[in-house]
């Protein structure tokens, strides 16, 4: 039976992707050794590092405007930490929309003062705040521009004279905007463009180097920088299989055609959680909610045993909500096709019918 795969990560990737993946774990590209056993200063890997760099940089139409992409490790949430290490000298501030978010916050406060411009916590992040003012001479600020576990998009970006850093560990590559807006910009690799094991991390080169402290080698943007993403031995294979991702996002036409292939995966998933009386969004507003993460809840816990039932026996994996919210999920990453969504939404109306 065929799966159809809406888990928030590790993410779905595309089947094409996956083949030569797997081909290249036995033997990479005819020369008799898989890619898992190359020497990361090899001639081949370092192809693969920077056509993967390339790539990232190509798709956020960020090239020639001073931005260099790294691919590095330890996660989005070693980014909440390194972030705040290179660039937090004064007073940052942060938009609180999600777990995320929070912790990120956390790791900020250690490195000097913050301001958490607005939150969404009192209703447990089931929206985006908006109308919030933002303090001047702030050394920068952060957003998280999809929130995977509460299933909220930022639509607008606020208007500031700070650096603006973003996490779009969720949603990077998935919707056209002007990248050029963000200095700093990360997004772990397992949620929409690779498996775990690398961070992708785009960054202006003029705002590093700013602040007195002493950094430590590991966690310098700029001792990365000045090694092209290879101060250590990166994650290898995670790293080649997000440079077959990013091929495969230019093969299908790039960010603005599977944009519009995202957008009909969620009109057509909204559209029925909206229509069917059996369901309801987690989401307070419309305008808020994720492409990429579509969270709802049955009316009447009581069918939740049927209604998981029918999903399961449909082939579809990974609809469970995070346990901080509850009821469902779907995530609707770039390789998700518009014929899963339609089995999901086929079995939302068969659990109507059948009610």
């Amino acid at each position: 039976m065929q799966k159809h795969n809406f888990s928030a990560g590790p993410c779905i990737l595309p089947q094409s992707v996956f083949r030569k993946a797997a081909d290249a774990l036995i033997d990479y590209n005819g020369i008799g050794l898989s890619i898992i056993e190359i020497s990361h200063r090899s001639k081949e890997f370092v192809e693969v590092m920077e056509r993967a760099r390339s790539l990232a940089i190509s798709h956020l139409g960020l090239e020639g405007k001073g931005y260099k992409a790294l691919f590095l490790q330890g996660g989005a949430s070693m980014q909440f930490l390194m972030v705040a290490y290179n660039l937090l000298q004064d007073k940052a501030g942060y938009l609180n929309t999600g777990t995320w978010s929070t912790k990120a916050i956390k790791e900020a406060k250690l490195f000097g003062d913050l301001v958490e411009v607005a939150s969404s916590k009192d209703q447990n992040f089931n929206y985006i705040p908006k109308g919030y003012e933002i303090p001047s001479g702030l050394d920068y600020l952060h957003l998280t521009s999809n929130n995977t576990i509460f299933g909220t998009q930022i639509k607008d970006l606020p208007q500031t004279d700070a650096s603006l850093v973003c996490d779009m560990s969720s949603d990077i590559f998935s919707r056209e905007m002007d990248f050029s807006k963000f200095d700093l910009i990360y997004a772990g690799a397992q949620k929409n463009m690779g498996p775990a094991g690398t961070t992708l991390v785009v960054v202006k080169e003029d705002i590093l180097g700013k602040v007195s402290r002493t950094i430590p080698s590991m966690l310098d943007y700029q001792v990365h920088l000045g090694k092209d993403s290879m101060f250590n031995t990166p994650a290898v294979f995670a790293v080649y299989t997000s440079m077959l991702t990013l091929e495969w996002l230019e093969q299908q036409g790039g960010v603005s055609a599977v944009e519009k292939i995202n957008n009909d995966k969620a009109a057509l998933l909204y559209g029925e959680i909206d229509r069917n009386p059996l369901f309801k969004g987690f989401v307070a507003d419309a305008a808020d909610r994720s492409t990429m993460n579509a969270t709802f809840t049955i009316n009447d816990d009581a069918q939740a045993d049927r209604f998981n039932a029918l999903w399961q026996e449909a082939g579809i994996n990974g609809l469970n909500g995070h346990r901080s919210v509850g009821g469902y999920r779907a995530s609707m990453y770039n390789a998700l096709p518009l014929s899963s969504v339609q089995v999901l939404v086929d079995v939302m109306q068969e659990f109507e019918r059948t009610a």
